[in-house]
């Protein structure tokens, strides 16, 4: 799903879609012929994205209530939009408008188009004033072709910068989906068998940590398989598509150390929540800051991505929840971060781990046999000092 929604973030601009038909009253009386050129020109080049132009006499005495009438006929479809061009548009002066029933994100990139065609129509009857020869302004407007290389690959190529902007959002997916969608499983299960009277059952084989142990070990291997299964078959997509070279080996190797570390932390504090409540509904309100640690480096990893060695980026770095997806996002994005961070966040996740599987150990122990009302914040802190 991660390499589709890539390869459709990717080709959104170049999809097909029905041609919409734009009416467009020019009330500066200059613009109807280059404004009708503009638009062929644009269907000629995108015959999958189709503009019908129905050009519309204007006049000042009657722009309101043609202005009432357009809007009308846009809300009930038989217009996708109205321009209303202002009077001194080739001037530079006033302001048009563009009226339009936005109802998705396709009808936004309509709306740059028409904006885009008609900035061009303007220009072109400017230099027409000025007695430049067509065949001139189209030498003068003639496009650049700039094409962006890699120095830093070891062969020089051209970069995928779609696809090297989405890389590092891959990790951080994967680490997402791995961990917590993964990881949430032991809170349901043990839920579930204490609900069920099963995990009575269960420990009367074996002791409260041996079984948490257990499920934790048991749910890492399955996130394992699950990682790998998605790493490989997006790698192997990337490499069909030759843009290798948008996915660092560091970001690589080190995804599965974090991922390791990551995992037996956040699912021993799931098992910890399941341990306390009775129903799924009482682990809702447990459930929302081990949430928000996940919410916060999805909602920031553009940032994040864009400045792997900022202040803030090192700093998310070092708080061990947060470890795991922030650096696989910062190496993915940024390759060269110097190594004392990351191994000085791997020795820091990793002293965690025991801590906070300790604690969980704790409260699994005592909360896995109770039932009733859920604990309070400092019935769980009594739990934790219990010997």
């Amino acid at each position: 799903s991660m390499v589709f929604s890539v390869y459709l973030t990717r080709k959104t601009q170049e999809a097909p879609r029905p041609a919409r038909t734009v009416a467009v009253a020019d009330l500066s009386k200059q613009l109807s012929e280059q404004i009708e050129r503009v638009f062929d020109q644009h269907n000629k080049f995108n015959p999958q994205r189709q503009i019908v132009l129905k050009q519309v006499v204007a006049d000042e005495s009657t722009t309101d209530s043609q202005t009432q009438e357009a809007r009308a006929q846009v809300q009930d479809g038989s217009l996708d939009a109205y321009l209303l061009v202002a009077k001194d548009a080739v001037e530079g002066q006033g302001k048009s408008y563009y009226y339009a029933k936005a109802r998705n994100i396709g009808d936004f990139d309509m709306f740059s188009t028409v904006q885009r065609l008609l900035n061009d129509a303007v220009v072109a009857e400017r230099f027409r004033r000025h007695n430049l020869p067509a065949q001139l302004i189209a030498e003068l407007r003639r496009w650049v072709a700039v094409e962006q290389v890699d120095v830093g690959a070891k062969v020089q190529k051209k970069v995928a910068m779609e696809a090297r902007m989405m890389a590092p959002f891959f990790f951080l997916f994967l680490m997402f989906m791995g961990i917590f969608s993964m990881g949430s499983q032991i809170l349901s299960s043990v839920i579930e068998e204490k609900g069920t009277r099963v995990i009575e059952v269960l420990l009367a084989s074996l002791n409260p940590i041996e079984l948490m142990a257990g499920k934790i070990l048991g749910l890492a291997a399955a996130g394992l398989v699950v990682v790998a299964v998605w790493g490989s078959a997006a790698y192997g997509t990337i490499t069909y598509r030759g843009m290798t070279d948008v996915v660092s080996i560091a970001a690589l190797s080190y995804f599965l150390p974090y991922f390791v570390l990551g995992f037996l932390l956040t699912t021993a504090v799931f098992a910890a929540i399941g341990s306390a409540c009775n129903t799924i509904k009482e682990s809702q309100s447990m459930m929302f800051p081990v949430t928000l640690v996940f919410i916060i480096p999805m909602l920031s990893w553009f940032f994040i991505a864009q400045h792997p060695e900022s202040p803030v980026s090192v700093i998310l770095s070092f708080i061990p929840p947060f470890t795991p997806m922030i650096m696989v996002l910062r190496i993915a994005a940024y390759p060269e971060i110097p190594l004392i961070q990351i191994v000085a966040s791997l020795v820091i996740l990793a002293a965690s781990v025991p801590a906070i599987m300790w604690a969980a150990g704790k409260i699994f122990r005592t909360g896995v046999l109770m039932y009733g009302k859920p604990p309070s914040p400092r019935e769980l802190w009594r739990w934790l000092r219990c010997p």
